[in-house]
């Protein structure tokens, strides 16, 4: 027995050393084999030995190993590479003579031992591991919109994680607000999965799971996926998330906009707000000032009181009702006052003050508010202030004096919390003309716009003296402005317009002198007074003053049209030899005998020089443009 057991220890040595002998790739024990790592896409640089000389590098082989299953893809005779037909044919090249196997476009397939095996195996077989590596993209997270329940028993989904198209399989944590999650029974779970593309690249896919509280309705999660680079080590992180937690009420109360004090004609809004979510069903109730029960209120669609324009009235006690419709909990504000402030109409007496000339008037200003209340007096016409308090007194009254005045209620602690009441102060008195007599440029045939304005007490009444299309316009109780459209005509050139105003006291006029412009061109043109008041609301409006370059122009062209026909009519005569022309400046112009007659006429010029040269000799010589001389035109022969 101790034989047959020495026997068989002997025969499996020798068959070990027997197979070492044999040179067989992977079947021996083989030393850790060199890591070289690279990026999906890049090349890899496969060397066999970077010692050894050309001479002994001119017979190699080499095996890719799979599964521990050697495969010849490459062989190297003379220095002379050869692919082996295969997954590695057309991607393989030598490199540094023959010592460098260089792999293009790497992928995930190509992770696996690579062995180069020369003619004496012990001493020139290399195992080279390569370890290939591509980052994720960007990770994408998808939120659950539905929301969470704090009532939930168990872990509800809170987002998912997903990092495509890395390798490996990148590493996922999670977090919350900052801080990592980590597995907790009953409250946090990470269920992480990964697919294999085609590309041999992943895809992993990670789900969040947790039991979430009230306090976690603004909680951020994020995803950040940790890989692996030649280079070293790199994370990626997702955008933060929110995802909507669902808890019930505990607490109810009215809010109103605008804050602070509000005033009659503000836009006011009540609302009710709750410390749940979603919030429950809303009511608003206002207290009955005569039962002092609480009757509810219309609201928006949103639940919301709209007060547009705010008055007094809606000042009172107001609540909020919340019924929850899960756990069909009602809940109840606290009473809140509000407050509406206010002014009342504002009353003047007397209502139509009316007083003589010289005499005095006393106005009396009443108004109505829940606050203090100010009082002041302004003028219409200008805005000025005339007096603070809700008494004017106006002394030794004058014409000037009648008008508008206007009186101001205004609440100081509340800013734009006022109003007003205008009144119009009568002085009696025959008419007043705003202007007794004007001047204007006409035109015969023209058409005018005269106006004529006038105030008094009682309000007066416009005619005019001509006949024409007239038309009235009040200012103020008293006061009017007449407009009248008339033709201008030989008459009324001679007699003028006259505007006469008025009343149970007397009467007043306005007269219109009419003068006939002779410069003044076309028909039927507006023309009016340049003498109307700066504070008149008159139409009427001045004529533009006529234009003088016209008649310039059309005086500067016939001279120059004289001049050039004078030009032609002496080079006409020269060129006939009527008129030839010496140095000595006399020219001498040969007449018909029946018109032979002495007669000498002398020229004298302004031209310049050079417009000189138009008058040239018989010898074709042209004046000198220094020769200011006379010319001379002899007609006795």
């Amino acid at each position: 027995m101790v034989l047959s057991r020495l026997v068989c220890a002997f025969l499996l040595a020798a068959c070990c050393c027997c197979r070492r002998a044999a040179g067989v790739p992977g079947e021996a024990e083989q030393p850790e084999p060199e890591l070289l790592e690279v990026e999906v896409g890049s090349t890899a640089l496969l060397k066999c030995g970077a010692s050894r000389s050309p001479g002994n590098v001119s017979h190699i082989d080499w095996f890719s190993v799979h599964k521990e299953k050697p495969t010849l893809i490459f062989r190297v005779r003379q220095g002379q590479g050869q692919s082996e037909p295969g997954e590695y044919q057309h991607r393989l090249s030598l490199e540094d003579k023959g010592t460098t196997l260089a792999l293009t476009h790497v992928t995930p397939h190509d992770e696996r031992i690579f062995l180069c095996q020369g003619k004496r195996p012990r001493s020139q077989e290399r195992r080279i591991q390569l370890r290939v590596y591509k980052a994720p993209e960007e990770p994408s997270i998808q939120v659950n919109a539905l929301g969470i329940s704090v009532n939930s028993r168990e872990p509800e989904e809170v987002a998912t994680c997903v990092g495509r198209n890395g390798y490996p399989v990148p590493q996922v944590i999670w977090y919350k607000n900052g801080q990592p999650l980590k597995e907790e029974k009953n409250r946090v779970h990470i269920q992480s999965s990964q697919i294999v593309e085609s590309s041999g690249l992943y895809t992993l896919r990670s789900v969040l799971k947790a039991q979430l509280l009230k306090e976690d309705k603004d909680a951020r999660f994020y995803c950040e996926l940790n890989y692996r680079l030649p280079s070293g080590n790199h994370m990626k992180e997702s955008r933060e998330v929110t995802v909507p937690v669902f808890y019930p009420a505990e607490k109810v109360w009215l809010e109103v906009e605008p804050v602070g004090m509000l005033k009659e004609g503000d836009r006011v809004e009540i609302r009710c707000l709750a410390d749940g979510n979603p919030p429950p069903h809303f009511s608003i109730s206002k207290q009955n000032l005569s039962t002092r029960e609480m009757e509810e209120e219309t609201t928006n669609d949103n639940g919301i009181l709209v007060l547009e324009p705010a008055q007094k009235e809606h000042s009172g006690l107001y609540e909020c009702q919340g019924l929850d419709l899960e756990t069909t909990a009602s809940l109840q504000s606290d009473q809140q006052e509000l407050l509406v402030n206010y002014v009342s109409d504002v009353l003047v007496s007397p209502a139509a003050p009316e007083s003589q000339e010289g005499s005095s008037l006393t106005l009396t200003c009443k108004a109505e508010s829940n606050q203090a209340l100010e009082f002041q007096w302004l003028r219409e016409k200008t805005g000025k202030v005339l007096e603070k308090g809700p008494v004017l007194q106006l002394h030794n009254l004058k014409r000037e004096a009648g008008g508008g005045y206007r009186c101001m209620a205004s609440v100081p602690s509340v800013p734009g919390l006022n109003r007003t009441q205008l009144v119009n102060v009568a002085i009696f008195g025959p008419p007043w003309m705003a202007l007794k007599q004007r001047k204007m440029w006409v035109q015969k045939n023209a058409v005018l716009n005269l106006s004529c304005e006038a105030s008094g007490h009682p309000r007066p009444t416009i005619s005019w003296n001509v006949k024409g299309m007239a038309s009235e316009q009040d200012q103020d109780p008293q006061s009017v402005l007449s407009f009248l459209n008339v033709l201008v005509t030989p008459q009324l050139l001679e007699t003028g317009a006259e505007c006469v105003a008025s009343n149970s006291l007397g009467k007043n006029t306005t007269v219109i002198s009419l003068e006939l412009d002779s410069n003044r061109t076309g028909l039927n043109m507006s023309t009016v007074s340049p003498h109307t008041r700066a504070n008149s609301t008159s139409t009427e409006k001045k004529l533009p003053e006529p234009e003088s370059k016209g008649v310039v122009i059309v005086a500067v062209t016939v001279c120059v049209l004289v001049l050039a026909v004078l030009g032609a009519l002496l080079y006409f005569f020269y060129k006939k030899g009527k008129l030839p022309c010496g140095r000595s400046g006399k020219q001498e112009i040969t007449l018909p005998p029946s018109r032979k007659s002495e007669l000498v006429v002398e020229v004298k010029s302004d031209k310049l020089p050079e417009e000189m040269g138009l008058l040239q000799g018989s010898n074709g010589d042209k004046r000198a443009p220094g020769d200011q001389g006379e010319k001379y035109i002899d007609l006795r022969h």
